[in-house]
């Protein structure tokens, strides 16, 4: 019996695999599989399945029958490469990489020049003595990444070796250094690999090869690739797949080099080959941002000559363009860019390596992009015929539109104020922030609520989670595809990268002159690459263009509706500039709280008897009526939910001293009262206690009086020409009966206004299933409502059993032990909440088929949640007005991934027929 497959080759002209295999060989392995069989070049290798790296995990070891099949596959790349690896005069060496299914750049470990010893070394020399330097550069090069990598040890004293190094042959670049001075350096590696690990370098490059694997399997678990698999929400991977790559060399002399481009602009999108290289170099120095790169195109390269004041004569000696430089290489890379896009139907991400003057690929991958980019190529491709309208919807990512929402610095305050530095444009949008200066520092004063910018000399993966704190990052070195432009761009962050006068020094920076230190605002411009002193003003972004065009071909092919929580008409307003379908909720208690309003309620709630509480209460009448003119003016027709009055008294009433005093004298009460008032409103658990439909059942007059207000400003606006239904919703209900009393209690009030007028409206009146009873009898409740609307705050929190101020002291800690897959109050734990979602919306039909129902809570904007509720039959959800866009999208995917679902269960039916 044949033995299960591990090991997948590619080289020469066919590989095992290809791009449809990518749970099995990652993303990198089935890419370059793919890349073979398009006949691409690409170094000979193979792919270890992210099977091993499940067994890895479960044995920390490697089964004998991945160990010979690993061997079986160095012989075949011996064979293609005409190279022998361990051979001491024609050796082979390796590169080590990860590669999950899904894209995590640089958030697992690589190691280059694998084979490499002291005979390896002394040998090439001794057969080619002008490339001494480079043989020393790969040997100290591999002995760091082995050290760091495999032996765990770090890398920061190698790199405080060369640091020194350079200081005392007073130059500043790696690539200034003699092969003498490599030489040295080598040596002292060594020494101190010994010293940091307690064992001597290992010689045998089969022994480095299955511990470099090891590691790599190892890194899937390390903490950084943990945080960026938590921050993008990916789950049910079997682990990485290892791809193990004959290595060729950029920096063997100066007709080598190393690369990465992007086939478009990762930042705007525009359809012009973007990338950036690195003469004599390896690729980890184009990504690191130790050296400033070149650029690929002479149009780009010309374009950062002019923003960095570097004369055409200097760019033209110093920094030219690969398309200059290396034009028989640059066409060719032309060629495979135009090959890639075309095959893969998508905007690419490649890495390449010229050596000693031939190319080669080592890379491709969809490339990370902005929103803004996303949304350019998409509508690009379509205009192409390259992707249909559905695949540019599917291309945008809903979590991603939220970056939309970044705002930009206002015209007017950034021709007021000079710029203090530039450095590229990473990514766009703008921040300001209180400056730090390293992860951590990022971490703890974002936990205090405070908006920083992380300044760093480069960035690193370990950065990661004070980059995502963060709301901007700057950093002295560093190109456009470095580590910082990269991240930046995925996460949404606004990031300058590359300011070259920038220095930092311990936890302060100097920058035209002026200190800066931890604590300082400084404001970024990332759609221009400009810093500046102080706090300038941003502005709103503008979502018309491409993104409107997005927008109108998702709302096509979506089935939810999407509403907006509106309180107020500028709310109302903005959210139907977004493309609101209406107001899903208006919470009117909001309003109770603004100016002079407060002392009405209070009033109320002081009085004694039931016509106190009427008179004073009637002074809220036309102040809510004018509310209401103006969001269903807002609306233009659109159906606006109104929730009743919520949540409990004692929140109306102040709890200090010298506010009772005061309110005392306002209300020309005595002290006493207000003390005895305030502690008979006090509740030992306030959420479960009299607030909600409880209030309109004990206190009629509240209820009635907003009923009132709503009917009044509906037939002011109905006289108007416009037509209005207000849907007025009871919050909190619980049991049919609670229902039954508001609602008669509703409809006498409303009816009694509609006579009054002599005018008609139309008007509905339903619930809020929040209390984990009413979504298990909501066929009862559904015998009484005109509507449902699922508030899953308080379902949460009911239905969980926790509240959502508390939570936060252990949700964290149950989210690291997989005890709850994603905080229950951002996305509807399905299982729980969501099922209590399904037996309402099942047990509501049953009674009435048509009814319709939503979900309001903040779950309303999170796209997980928005594809629950297209998929148990919701009509709509309501969310924030800056989540509009974001809800519009994830609602279009959810459609379009059902119908794609259906389309493959109808083939799959047909198959057998």
């Amino acid at each position: 019996m044949e033995s299960k497959k591990f090991v997948y080759y590619f080289g020469g002209q066919k590989a095992d695999g290809n791009r449809d295999m990518k749970e099995l060989l990652g993303g990198k392995g089935a890419n370059l599989a793919e890349m073979v069989n398009l006949g691409i070049p690409v170094p000979p290798g193979f792919t270890i399945t992210t099977e091993v790296c499940g067994i890895y995990q479960a044995t920390k070891g490697l089964p004998q029958e991945v160990v010979e099949q690993v061997k079986a596959n160095v012989r075949r790349v011996e064979a293609d490469m005409g190279t022998k690896f361990g051979d001491v005069e024609n050796p082979l060496l390796f590169s080590v990489r990860s590669g999950a299914a899904a894209s995590m750049p640089g958030m697992m470990d690589t190691v280059l020049n694998l084979g490499m010893n002291k005979a390896t070394a002394e040998a090439w020399i001794r057969r080619a003595p002008h490339l001494e330097r480079f043989v020393y550069d790969s040997y100290r090069r591999f002995i760091t990444m082995y050290a760091d990598i495999v032996m765990q040890v770090g890398r920061e004293d190698f790199e405080e070796a060369i640091g020194h190094m350079k200081e005392k042959r007073g130059t500043k670049f790696d690539t200034d250094l003699t092969a003498k001075d490599l030489k040295e350096l080598t040596e002292d590696y060594l020494v101190l690999f010994q010293r940091k690990t307690g064992f001597p370098f290992p010689e045998d490059p089969m022994t480095q090869l299955f511990a470099a694997i090891n590691a790599v399997f190892r890194s899937w678990g390390n903490p950084r690739a943990v945080v960026y698999r938590r921050l993008n929400n990916i789950t049910g991977l079997l682990g990485t797949a290892v791809n193990v790559q004959a290595m060729v060399f950029g920096n063997i002399n100066d007709r080598s080099a190393t690369g990465v481009a992007f086939s478009r602009s990762p930042s705007t999108g525009e359809n012009f080959f973007f990338g950036e290289y690195l003469v004599n170099a390896q690729g980890e120095d184009v990504v690191a941002g130790i050296r400033t790169p070149q650029q690929i195109g002479q149009r780009l390269s010309l374009r950062w000559a002019k923003s960095h004041g570097v004369s055409e004569e200097e760019r033209r000696r110093r920094f030219p363009s690969m398309e200059e430089a290396m034009p028989e290489n640059y066409r060719l890379l032309c060629e495979i860019r135009a090959k890639l896009e075309n095959h893969y139907r998508d905007m690419q991400d490649i890495e390449f390596t010229v050596q000693d003057g031939r190319l080669w690929m080592l890379q491709c991958r969809n490339g990370k992009r902005t929103i803004h980019a996303a949304v350019r190529v998409a509508i690009d491709m379509v205009r192409e015929g390259l992707i249909t309208k559905e695949e540019a919807v599917l291309r945008i990512d809903p979590l991603q539109v939220d970056h939309l929402m970044h705002p930009n610095i206002e015209p007017g305050a950034a021709k007021s104020n000079k710029p203090i530095g530039k450095g590229l444009a990473a990514s766009p949008g703008a921040a300001v922030g209180q400056i730090v200066f390293d992860a951590d520092s990022a971490r703890e004063w974002s936990a205090r609520g405070k908006k920083v910018i992380m300044v760093r000399l480069e960035t690193s993966p370990e950065d990661l989670a004070g980059m995502d704190a963060a709301c901007g990052i700057l950093t002295a070195r560093g190109g456009m595809t470095s580590h910082a432009a990269v991240v930046a761009r995925g996460m949404g962050k606004c990031c300058v990268s590359g300011c070259g006068d920038l220095v930092i020094k311990g936890k302060q920076f100097t920058l035209s002159g002026r200190v800066f230190r931890e604590g300082d605002y400084i404001t970024l411009d990332g759609s221009k690459g400009l810093i500046y002193g102080g706090q300038l003003k941003l502005q709103s972004p503008d979502l018309k263009g491409d993104f409107e065009t997005i927008l109108e071909w998702c709302r096509e092919v979506k089935r939810l509706g999407v509403r907006a929580n509106a309180d107020t008409p500028n709310d109302a307003a903005k959210a139907r500039s977004f493309g609101a379908e209406g107001v899903g909720l208006c919470r009117t208690e909001h309003m109770f709280f603004e100016g002079t309003r407060i002392d009405a309620i209070r009033e109320m709630i002081l009085a004694d008897t039931l016509e106190g509480r009427k008179t004073a209460i009637q002074k809220l009448l036309p102040v809510q009526r004018g509310d209401f003119l103006g969001i269903f003016r807002a609306m233009k027709g659109l159906p606006v939910t109104i929730r009743l009055l919520d949540p409990p008294l004692h929140e109306f009433v102040p709890h200090e001293d010298a506010a009772q005093a005061e309110l005392a004298k306002k209300m020309n009460v005595s002290v006493e009262k207000i003390r005895n008032r305030v502690k008979s409103l006090h509740e030992m658990n306030p959420m479960l206690g009299h607030r909600g439909c409880r209030l309109g059942i004990t206190y009629p007059e509240v209820y009635n009086m907003q009923v009132q207000a709503i009917m009044e400003a509906a037939l002011a606006v109905s006289k108007e020409g416009c037509k209005v239904t207000p849907e007025i919703m009871i919050p909190l209900v619980g049991k049919k009966e609670e229902l039954t009393f508001t609602k008669q209690q509703a409809v006498k009030t409303a009816e009694e206004t509609l006579a009054a007028a002599g005018h008609r409206v139309d008007y509905i009146v339903g619930t809020m299933i929040e209390v984990p009873r009413a979504a298990i009898t909501a066929d009862q409740i559904a015998e009484e409502a005109d509507f449902f609307s699922f508030g899953t705050n308080d379902l949460t929190q009911m239905g969980c059993g926790f509240s959502r101020d508390d939570a936060g002291s252990f949700l964290r800690h149950y989210g690291s032990l997989g005890i709850y897959s994603k905080d229950p109050f951002e996305s509807i734990d399905q299982e729980g909440v969501g099922e209590l979602v399904r037996i309402a919306v099942q047990k509501g039909r049953r009674v009435k088929p048509m009814l319709k129902m939503g979900i309001c809570g903040e779950h309303g904007g999170d796209p997980t949640t928005i594809g629950f509720c297209h998929k148990v039959g919701l009509n709509y959800v309501s969310c924030s007005p800056f989540r509009v866009p974001v809800a519009t999208v994830a609602a279009a995917h959810a459609a379009l991934k059902e119908k794609r679902q259906m389309e493959q269960k109808y083939k799959a039916i047909a198959a057998k027929l």
